[in-house]
């Protein structure tokens, strides 16, 4: 068997009993919801009133709740980072003692959805906002006294940012000077020749 990716530590085994208590009709629709939202940071998997309905559901006090879901999630997040086999995460789960039921549950339901969330796991921004369009525009400010000849060139860039939970874009607008523009285009440069070097 390859190596536990679940420790058997106090909290691990207090979700098992848990778990195991769990009504077997309900929990595989329980499993799917958390699947499906597995990828998004920011939000919760339920609000408010589903987890009191779910505490009604299952029988469970608001904490025991929480390590439940808090568990669940831990362990389909460690078959999304070791890429597990719906098999494997089955003999796994039994392994810390999980009935055969729920660890039949957890491989179906990876089966069914386990690749998907994979690809939404590599497909998310470290970055909670990710640049999505680049525009710019240039600025040409005369001086009003004698001095007409005194100019000042802006460069104004647009950045349109779209966070990863939302398609919704923002722009972002940064006005630089001569120098800092040039300034800004030697960091560009620099990160530019890091992640060469990194390919």
């Amino acid at each position: 068997m390859a190596a536990p990716i679940v420790p058997e530590s106090e909290s691990i085994r207090r979700a098992v009993l848990l778990l195991n208590a769990v009504d077997s009709g309900r929990f595989p629709r329980l499993l799917s919801r958390l699947l499906q939202k597995l990828h998004l940071k920011a939000e919760s998997s339920f609000s408010e009133e589903e987890e009191e309905k779910l505490q009604i559901a299952f029988s469970l006090e608001k904490q025991d709740l929480h390590l439940v879901l808090e568990t669940i999630s831990f362990i389909l997040e460690q078959a999304v980072y070791h890429n597990l086999k719906p098999p494997s995460l089955q003999q796994q789960l039994q392994s810390i003692h999980l009935d055969q039921d729920k660890a039949e549950a957890f491989a179906s339901a990876w089966a069914a959805a386990g690749q998907d969330t994979i690809e939404k796991f590599r497909q998310r921004v470290l970055t909670p906002q990710k640049l999505e369009t680049i525009g710019w525009q240039l600025n040409l400010q005369m001086a009003e006294s004698m001095q007409a000849k005194l100019k000042s060139p802006r460069a104004v860039l647009e950045l349109g940012v779209s966070n990863e939970d939302s398609k919704n874009l923002k722009k972002v607008f940064v006005e630089f000077s001569h120098q800092e523009l040039f300034e800004f285009y030697n960091k560009l440069e620099t990160i530019q020749a890091q992640l060469d070097s990194l390919t």
